[in-house]
């Protein structure tokens, strides 16, 4: 063997690396008595204390500090979006979400808006959930006719609640 190669029953750790861990709360005869290494009063200090993960050590919060803006809608109805453009591409004269889907115009269960970008240049009978004003116009002009569909309750995310507002309960006993 060579002579730098070391036994490894013979292994100890560098001078001075191993410290003997720090032994709070044992008297003053340890270095660390009294405040146990705590400081004196506040939270931190007594027993039981914890802080909120968020907790940034009194400086301004991190949701205080970022700006606000805008308003998230949480029951909005989101909707698949097509062009009147886009119904060029589509064979024959009836429109629907089903045919939408297998043409690859729209993708998923969502509803379907029409909006007015583009031109239309045959009469279709279109049956959608939503029109907008200028793609109604442009499907007048060509001849065409619009049939909205109601839109299913789970797409709607209508809220249960009374089935008409403003009856009074002695109406509804007769």
């Amino acid at each position: 063997m060579h002579s730098d190669t070391g036994d490894l029953g013979r292994l100890k750790p560098a001078p001075g690396s191993i410290k003997k861990n720090k032994r709070i709360g044992r008297g003053r005869g340890s270095g660390h008595g009294d405040t146990a290494t705590k400081g004196h009063k506040g939270a931190q200090s007594r027993a039981g204390y914890k802080k909120p993960a968020w907790f940034e050590g009194g400086q301004m919060p991190i949701q205080r500090r970022i700006p606000k803006r805008g308003f998230n809608v949480p029951d909005r109805t989101r909707y698949n979006e097509i062009n009147v453009g886009d119904l060029s591409r589509i064979e024959g004269e009836m429109v629907n979400p089903e045919t939408l889907r297998e043409s690859g115009l729209v993708k998923g269960r969502l509803p379907v808006v029409l909006l007015g970008n583009g031109e239309i240049d045959r009469s279709l009978k279109i049956s959608i959930h939503r029109v907008s004003k200028s793609a109604s116009e442009k499907i007048a002009k060509a001849g065409g006719t619009i049939d909205i569909l109601p839109l299913d309750p789970v797409d709607k995310r209508v809220k249960k609640g009374p089935a008409k507002k403003g009856i009074k309960r002695t109406q509804l006993k007769k």
